[in-house]
C-alpha cells in the first residue's frame, strides 16, 4: 500500500514483463490501487503485477506533466539509473531530468527578418 500523499506526483511503476510505466497523478495511493486492479492505464492491465517503483512531489500538474514527459524521453537504462539513484544515498526525492526549454516554447525566441539578408544571415539595424 501506498502512503497518502497530497499534491501532483510523477511516478514510474515496474510492470510483471519487467517493463516500466511512467505517469502523473494527484493521488499517487488510488492510482497505484487503480493500477493493480487492472483499472489504470490500458498499457499496465496486460502486465499485471505492478509495482509502484518511484515517485518524486512536482509543482502543480503542469509540472507533474512535463516531468512525466520528460521521464518518457529518458532511454530505459536512464530510466533504471533514476531509479537506483546515486551510488550509495538510495532513491533521490528530485532526481535532476532533461526539461524541455527550447525557444519556442518558452516565448524567449524572435524571429528574424527574411528577405535580401536570405535565411540564416545575420539581422543588421538599417540606417
Amino acid at each position: 500500500m501506498v502512503a497518502r500523499a497530497r499534491g501532483w506526483r510523477v511516478y514510474i511503476l515496474q510492470c510483471g514483463d519487467g517493463t516500466l510505466y511512467t505517469g502523473a497523478t494527484n493521488d499517487l495511493a488510488r492510482r497505484v490501487e487503480a493500477h493493480a486492479a487492472g483499472r489504470g492505464a490500458r498499457y499496465t492491465r496486460s502486465r499485471l503485477p505492478v509495482e509502484l517503483a518511484w515517485s518524486a512531489p512536482a509543482r502543480g500538474r503542469t509540472g507533474a506533466l512535463r516531468r512525466e514527459a520528460a521521464i518518457k524521453r529518458l532511454s530505459r537504462t536512464e530510466k533504471l539509473d533514476l531509479l537506483a539513484g546515486p551510488p550509495g544515498r538510495g532513491r533521490p526525492a528530485e532526481p535532476a531530468l532533461r526539461i524541455d526549454t527550447h525557444p519556442a516554447r518558452t516565448g524567449t525566441m524572435r524571429r528574424r527578418p527574411t528577405g535580401s539578408l536570405g535565411e540564416g544571415a545575420p539581422t543588421r539595424a538599417l540606417a
